[in-house]
């Protein structure tokens, strides 16, 4: 459920009945034109198909998560727990507290689960909560959708959330959550276990189903279906629109000042025009900043001569994301010194992306990438003396070349940013690649500017390079393709932006 809101109350709401009765009075009658069944809705029945043939007479509660206070009595902008969407087909920032459960039908009534749908619905006009409720009524936040506009536009069941308690503990059924997406919801199914008979001990085994309930929700969105390959394109798309954003402004970020925030704000406008908004919080990491991974502080120079590392991506209404890194020279050139080192991560790279085929293990793009990293750093005379490539690559005794790749090459991608967190390592670093599954390849080198054991001319410079792929039948196809990669073609295609910006 939301986060509790501090209780003072500043702000004057009439009270009178006179007051009360002239504001629920006078409006034109509300719309009865329902929506229909949206595509996401559709796919996410089948998921559920697969969920519910996986747990046969269990009552599975999937929380959409609540409202969590920013500061003071403002709420950060609400995005749903990802479970929630995948198997509810609700997007965006839709419905805080909302519930979806996975009710268990009898035999007789044909097995299976009912999928019905707690919420908070649109609230009546002669309701206090209407004209009065900051945190939740249609003056203050806009209209919410009715009962029936959610049944008609997923398809399933809906009712009122304040129905959800009795709802959890009619016909003694086992309960299944997924806890961390609501404590109080997790905390109200444990007290409807307790109310049935549980002991403490036999809380403890249901607890750790609730965590292995939530693993498989991870690990089912492992493999993407068609359409949601589609969406995945679409966030590509306009992640490619946003980076070509920044392209051409780039002399603006240089002549402002402060220019990484003029990087993050051009993409970040581009975003929210295309789509739902940042997928995560944009990187962008001008000169030495590029090597600290995760710099989102965005707050340095963008200076000619310079690169700019920009990790980024559009989250698109359905809240799939696509994750991309470009390493832009901003003075629309690089250096030898920072050609050189682009290069070598551009051919770890495209090694890493021809081991993204059926049959391989996730691990073995990682291994393919970081042995040509590994490679270059032993031909630069960066590594020990003494310390070959084998050498290096030996996980027991090596890895000196990680002092300059210190994180892995690829994730899964989807829903989240790092998609299938929860997924054993059997079933995701020792997994085989299979068609549908959505990867990132990127790797990079990063030489910090206090770095001694690296040439001057090398110091400073941070380079990652990182697509979307997607695992096909003979490979895999580069969703991002239309985003150049190697260093001549990121010079042309700096020089083309910049002059199509210009006309």
């Amino acid at each position: 459920m939301s986060e509790e809101q501090p209780k003072a109350e500043h702000r004057s709401s009439p009270t009178s009945t006179q007051f009360r009765e002239f504001v629920a009075s006078g409006w034109a009658p509300r719309s009865t034109e329902l929506p229909e069944r949206t595509e996401a809705a559709v796919h996410a029945g089948r998921r559920r198909e697969a969920l519910s043939a996986a747990h046969p007479g269990e009552r599975i509660v999937l929380p959409a998560g609540g409202l969590k206070v920013r500061s003071n009595d403002t709420d950060y902008q609400f995005r749903p727990h990802t479970a929630f969407v995948h198997q509810s087909g609700l997007g965006a920032d839709r419905e805080p507290d909302a519930v979806l459960v996975l009710d268990p039908r009898s035999e007789q009534d044909g097995g299976g689960h009912e999928a019905v749908l707690y919420f908070r619905p649109l609230a009546p006009r002669e309701s206090e909560e209407f004209f009065a409720d900051s945190r939740y009524g249609e003056f203050w936040v806009g209209a919410r959708p009715t009962i029936e506009h959610v049944q008609a536009e997923l398809g399933i069941a809906a009712r009122h959330i304040d129905g959800l308690r009795d709802a959890l503990g009619k016909d003694g059924a086992t309960l299944r959550v997924v806890r961390h997406a609501d404590a109080e919801v997790a905390a109200m199914v444990d007290a409807v276990r307790q109310e049935v008979g549980v002991t403490a001990e036999q809380l403890q085994a249901e607890q750790e189903a609730d965590a292995a309930l939530a693993r498989e929700l991870s690990t089912l969105r492992m493999v993407k279906d068609e359409w949601e390959v589609g969406e995945m394109r679409k966030a590509v798309d306009a992640t490619q629109h946003g980076f070509e954003g920044i392209i051409a402004d780039l002399p603006e970020a240089v002549r402002r000042g402060r220019g990484e925030r003029w990087v993050e704000g051009v993409f970040g406008l581009y975003a929210r025009h295309e789509g739902n908004g940042v997928g995560y919080e944009s990187i962008c990491a001008a000169g030495d900043h590029a090597n600290t991974l995760h710099w989102i502080k965005n707050d340095g120079e963008v200076r000619e001569g310079d690169l700019i590392l920009v990790d980024a991506g559009v989250e698109v209404d359905s809240l799939f994301t696509a994750d991309i890194t470009r390493t832009l020279p901003v003075s629309g050139r690089f250096s030898d010194a920072q050609r050189r080192v682009y290069d070598a991560v551009f051919a770890a790279q495209e090694t890493g992306i021809a081991a993204c085929r059926p049959g391989n293990k996730f691990r073995d793009i990682h291994a393919a990438a970081i042995r040509v990293i590994a490679e270059h750093l032993h031909a630069w005379g960066l590594l020990p003396d003494g310390v070959s490539v084998e050498d290096t690559l030996d996980a027991d005794h090596g890895q000196y070349h990680r002092r300059w790749m210190v994180h892995g090459t690829s994730h899964h991608l989807g829903l989240d940013v790092h998609d299938c967190q929860l997924a054993l390592r059997e079933d995701y670093m020792d997994a085989e690649l299979t068609p549908g599954m959505i990867l990132t390849v990127e790797p990079g080198l990063y030489f910090k500017a206090d770095d001694l054991l690296v040439p001057e001319e090398l110091r400073g410079i941070g380079v990652r390079i990182e697509d979307d792929v997607v695992v096909t039948e003979d490979g895999c196809e580069v969703l991002s393709a239309g985003m150049p990669r190697s260093s001549a073609d990121v010079e042309a295609w700096i020089a083309r932006v910049q002059a199509e910006a210009r006309r």
